[in-house]
């Protein structure tokens, strides 16, 4: 039996998918905080920043929580490995676009907003419906 096939997880039952969402709300509220508070130069850098910051999230979510089960086990170490490192590169590549093409940029908005919406990720266990520390 094929573990690709058995024990792929619906997009909808990935375990953090909470942290996503959450990280997309903040995201937009902090663009429409900035757009409000300096204008729209720091209201698109600051969108920008956090879809840098959440995109390469999903890419992760989506390639390493395919799987699940214990048979799937080599399937699951090697597409965190595979996500991890795509998540790096599609954040570098996102970056450097965005400092290619969006001209005029405001960069303290673009960076600040990118930390803070990764910080959503470090309240994660208390946006994750199970523990896992629970059997």
């Amino acid at each position: 039996m094929d573990s690709r096939k058995t024990h792929r997880l619906p997009i909808h039952r990935i375990p953090v998918t909470p942290v996503l969402v959450a990280q997309l709300i903040v995201a937009l509220l902090l663009a429409a905080g900035a757009y409000a508070w300096r204008g729209p130069v720091s209201g698109y850098s600051a969108l920008c920043a956090g879809l840098i910051a959440w995109l390469p999230n999903v890419y992760f979510a989506l390639k390493a929580f395919r799987f699940n089960g214990a048979r799937a086990a080599q399937n699951i170490v090697r597409s965190f490995y595979a996500g991890e490192a795509g998540k790096l590169i599609l954040t570098a590549v996102l970056f450097a676009l965005t400092f290619k093409v969006v001209k005029p940029l405001d960069a303290p908005m673009l960076f600040g907003t990118f930390v803070l919406t990764l910080g959503v990720g470090w309240f994660a266990p208390l946006l994750m419906r199970t523990r896992l520390s629970r059997p």
